[in-house]
């Protein structure tokens, strides 16, 4: 063995202050030392846009100061362009004495460490969990699963129910089986929303949701979900059972939907959704825009920022190479400090990557739930529960280190 074997050197990949804690609790570091310590051994990189220049400077300033790092693109140091961006880097500390600093300077910078200091807040807790029907869901030890149910004729994943003799008793048949194999809530869609599937009108959607909707808030004690964008689906879903809206729109394709919403008092899932996939910028700066105006929607309307999980909507405006890059930075979500869903279940990302058909796509699921879990997922949203139920028991005894 190489000089130096003797001191046994290695890598600590530990991201979260429990984590930084633990490490040295185990040393016998004392407790005092232990709480100064931590925000010194755990290192972000923090990306901000729409900056003055001139705070963009000032930040670059700052950060060096206090023993970190900024870049700051050269068009700023050639006095070119109204707007910045920057991508600071540093510690929790250093990021956080900056923040201080921040309160007393100009061009908007006090404004950017309120929201660097609550985003960094953000991560040190789980969101809180989001109640329904009496019971808490997200967040902890645990991922929550998401039982899937189309009531379409044209599921792009081939189990809707129109090919079914009895399709209200189909779907009751099925949502117990997926609690019983460990789904704690069931999501209810009545129009398919592949690429390529026809508009469907209220009316219709009602006709193949409600009688399915109400059966199984009758069969299954756990809260359903309605998996719909149009204000009326969602007012009518709420009177017949459900518990939770899923808007694949996130609010902003039918205004009246968030105040709906709202009235109702329920939670909500808003997801990231757009037509094509031409992005003019960062793809996941682009996500949480669009997440942050539709929360900002949800405030407005009088749904608090605690009743809605947020969905960066996999398959939905984005190529296969786009959703791969949104699968590996799924942790940037958390800066939002809402609970995340994903929904990658049987997907063309899997059927692309593998060259695979629908019905050959559940260990490409599994890839994708264990991974999404580890980029910091709460809830996962499946066709296959009984499989993938072992995936998030396995994925959180190792990640979590909670029971199940």
């Amino acid at each position: 063995m190489g000089k130096g074997s003797d001191f046994n050197l290695h890598f600590l990949p530990l991201t979260s202050r429990a984590e930084i804690i633990k490490a040295m609790a185990a040393l016998g570091v004392d407790p005092r030392g232990q709480e100064i310590m931590a925000p010194k051994g755990r290192f972000f990189l923090v990306r901000a846009e729409g900056l003055d220049p001139r705070a963009a400077l000032i930040l670059k300033q700052e950060m060096l100061a206090k023993g970190g790092e900024a870049a700051v693109p050269r068009k700023v140091y050639d006095g070119m362009g109204e707007k910045a961006e920057i991508i600071l880097m540093g510690t929790e500390a250093q990021l956080k004495a900056v923040c201080r600093i921040l309160a007393e300077e100009p061009f908007g910078l006090r404004g950017l460490g309120e929201e660097l200091a609550l985003i960094l807040a953000r991560t040190e807790n789980p969101p809180p969990p989001i109640r329904m029907r009496g019971r808490a869901f997200v967040g902890g030890a645990r991922t929550c699963i998401m039982g899937i149910i189309n009531a379409t004729p044209d599921s792009f994943s081939g189990d809707g129910l129109a090919g079914e003799p009895d399709p209200v008793a189909a779907a009751v048949a099925r949502a117990k089986a997926m609690v019983e194999a460990g789904a704690e809530i069931i999501d209810i869609g009545a129009e398919s929303t592949r690429p390529g599937a026809a508009p469907v009108e209220a009316e219709e959607e009602l006709a193949r949701l409600l009688p399915v909707l109400r059966a199984v808030a009758a069969a299954v004690d756990v809260p359903i979900s309605v998996d719909t964008y149009k204000a009326a689906g969602a007012a009518a879903a709420l009177e017949n059972g459900a518990s939770l809206v899923n808007d694949v729109w996130g609010f902003q394709r039918d205004p009246e939907m968030v105040r709906v919403v709202a009235a109702a008092g329920i939670p909500a899932i808003i997801m990231h959704n757009q037509v094509g996939t031409e992005y003019a910028g960062d793809i996941m700066a682009a996500i949480l825009r669009f997440l942050r105006r539709s929360i900002e929607l949800a405030e407005t309307a009088g749904l608090p920022a605690e009743r809605v999980i947020v969905d960066p909507g996999i398959g939905f405006g984005k190529s296969r190479e786009q959703n791969l890059e949104v699968l590996r930075r799924l942790g940037e979500l958390r800066s939002l400090g809402r609970p995340i869903l994903l929904g990658t279940s049987r997907k063309s990302v899997i059927g692309l990557t593998l060259n695979l058909p629908v019905g050959e796509r559940l260990w490409g699921t599994a890839a994708t739930v264990a991974l999404g879990i580890a980029g910091g997922a709460d809830i996962v949203r499946v066709h296959d529960v009984a499989e993938m139920a072992q995936v998030v028991r396995m994925s959180d005894a190792i990640l979590r280190g909670g029971p199940r």
